[in-house]
């Protein structure tokens, strides 16, 4: 069957995620055939960098054979069993292994997406705060720009209006701070908002009893535009959380397992957090899973005979799937055995003077910023109305606005990306 054909009947069935199908009579999907690396092979013999990770998931890229060796091994033993009154060594000795991340954080609940692992540590809060007495603990503070997810609850506690505007009526209203943003780490405010913390702290005041939870996604906002934030603010917005026995969610789906150049981007600030949600690079996008770590504290919170109702019975059916489980595993072994918090770093540097390169050749960026194996920039354009992005993007056949490549990336294909993200903007600029 033609290429064409493929596409003619995805479009006649298939409603695509995250997308204004109208867009697809003009701009079809692309065909996968094969994925390797770095590389999606397309159906027509093209290949594509996967610039963005699929969605910042494949941190190891695709085929990895270490991830396939241990997906093959665990389908010979059992894919998948109720994890209610069960366990396997498998699943224990990923918690083992995740409990060693923050050592105050000795618990581990797992989900199967990250919108959902979101929903859990907003729910674990909520019912602590009912357990505990503290009625009237029921806000959540929220970043302005933050992103969390699709489910109702995670959706509520982002500030993105494109994705929350139509549901409202449907969604609590947190209150929402803003953080202080930076460049890079040779930005001043890297270091210090004392100047700026003052204003911070009295626009919070008035909800330090009534707040149930703070969340964040540690120092880099994903879907609201690429954003980096001051450590210092993380630190001291953490810090006022603890003072006022406030809860900390910190949302590291997409920053968590070396995207930022450390396990948790939380280590730049020197936070520990009452819960933090991992998915997407947990298992480098091989299977949807997600966690959820919190502390013994929270744990012991709902920890009696079944009569007193204070059980945590959110039911999961994919909770604890040993696939993810073991998936997991190994994508961990190979980020330390294969030294990618390290590559991350380097990748920093690489990433920013290439994106530098297209912006001085293009003189049509501006704004670029980044931390560990990501790096972001402003188009500069004449109509902000015009969809510009949109059309580098059909040019360039990837987000060209932003890269968030596999840590496996190597050198020469980087600078493939910056030749290709180059003539694309030169394409539609002229």
């Amino acid at each position: 069957m033609k290429d064409i054909s493929w596409q003619q009947l995805d479009l006649q069935w298939n409603w695509h995620p995250c997308a204004q199908m109208k867009d697809y009579e003009s701009f079809k999907p692309l065909v996968i055939q094969s994925a390797q690396g770095c590389y999606l092979n397309l159906a027509d013999g093209k290949k594509v960098i996967d610039a963005i990770s699929s969605w910042w998931c494949k941190s190891l890229g695709h085929q990895h054979p270490v991830l396939k060796q241990a997906l093959s091994e665990q389908l010979e033993k059992f894919e998948h069993v109720i994890f209610a009154n069960t366990t396997n060594k498998i699943i224990v000795r990923l918690a083992e292994k995740l409990t060693q991340f923050m050592p105050h954080l000795t618990k581990v609940f797992y989900a199967g997406d990250g919108s959902c692992a979101v929903e859990i540590a907003l729910k674990m809060s909520l019912h602590a705060r009912v357990i505990g007495g503290e009625h009237l603990r029921r806000k959540i503070i929220a970043l302005h720009n933050g992103y969390h997810g699709e489910t109702l609850g995670a959706l509520s506690v982002s500030d993105v209006g494109l994705y929350r505007q139509s549901y409202r009526a449907w969604l609590f209203e947190p209150v929402f701070v803003s953080p202080v943003y930076v460049t890079s780490a040779e930005d001043p405010k890297w270091e210090t908002i004392e100047s700026e913390w003052p204003r911070i702290e009295q626009s919070l005041a008035p909800y330090a009893a009534t707040a149930t939870a703070l969340i964040v996604e540690p120092l880099v906002q994903g879907a609201g535009g690429m954003k980096l934030y001051s450590p210092d603010f993380l630190r001291r917005i953490a810090h006022w959380a603890k003072q006022h026995g406030i809860h900390l969610i910190a949302d590291e789906i997409m920053t968590g397992i070396g995207r930022t150049g450390k396990r948790l981007a939380c280590e730049y600030a020197g936070i520990q957090p009452d819960f933090v949600c991992l998915g997407k690079g947990l298992t480098s996008g091989w299977i949807p899973f997600s966690t959820v770590l919190t502390t013994e504290s929270l744990y012991q919170t709902f920890y009696d005979e079944m009569n007193t109702g204070k059980a945590f019975l959110h039911s999961h059916t994919y909770s604890g799937h040993v696939l993810g489980a073991r998936l997991a595993l190994a994508t961990l072994h190979i980020m330390e055995t294969e030294h990618l918090y390290a590559r991350a770093c380097t990748l920093q540097t690489i990433l920013r003077r290439l994106m530098q390169e297209v912006a001085d050749k293009t003189g049509l960026l501006t704004n670029l910023r980044g931390l560990g194996a990501w790096v972001a920039a402003d188009l500069v354009v004449p109509d902000p109305h015009q969809r510009w992005g949109y059309l580098v993007y059909q040019a360039a056949v990837h987000n060209t606005i932003y890269w968030l490549p596999p840590l496996t990336i190597s050198d020469h294909t980087l600078s493939e990306l910056k030749e290709i993200t180059l003539q694309a903007i030169l394409e539609v600029f002229g």
